[in-house]
């Protein structure tokens, strides 16, 4: 298996994936709109993407936003997104797509790595936890949400 950071010639492959990961959250297919995205966060260096591959098949991704901690004045990243497809799960895939992102971020002076996903999505929480992950006991999360 191959793990490495998107460029633009990744899109179409991670546009795929993408698109599955938004069917996941009960989001309308979009194929056109997740290539958009995607496009521009590679063009516009918005987010650091890395992508699974085994037997040159594309099998899963994991999306990053920089951040910044101001408590103590250092780089921060959040893991936004991660999927694996279907039929790539329970093969360590989602294990090395957050080891490649947790050296990258360490690779960048980074304190921290944060992520959120679904009360019911129990899979995910195990792989969190399992790789050194704590849940937020401490702080409550909030979201102001500007368009429906």
């Amino acid at each position: 298996m191959e793990i490495y950071q998107a460029t633009l010639k990744d899109v179409m492959a991670v546009s795929n994936l993408f698109n599955m990961y938004r069917t996941f959250y009960q989001q309308t297919p979009d194929l056109d709109g997740a290539r958009n995205f995607i496009k521009n966060r590679l063009e516009n260096e918005d987010s650091v993407i890395f992508v699974a591959k085994a037997n040159q098949e594309y099998v899963g991704f994991t999306q990053l936003y920089p951040t910044f901690s101001s408590i103590s004045m250092k780089r921060a990243w959040i893991l936004n997104d991660m999927f694996v497809d279907a039929k790539a799960r329970n093969q360590g895939v989602g294990e090395k797509l957050l080891q490649k992102a947790k050296e990258y971020a360490k690779g960048t002076g980074a304190k921290s790595i944060s992520l959120e996903t679904a009360p019911d999505n129990e899979v995910a929480q195990r792989l969190y936890e399992r790789n050194g992950y704590k849940r937020d006991e401490e702080f409550y999360h909030y979201s102001l949400e500007l368009y429906e």
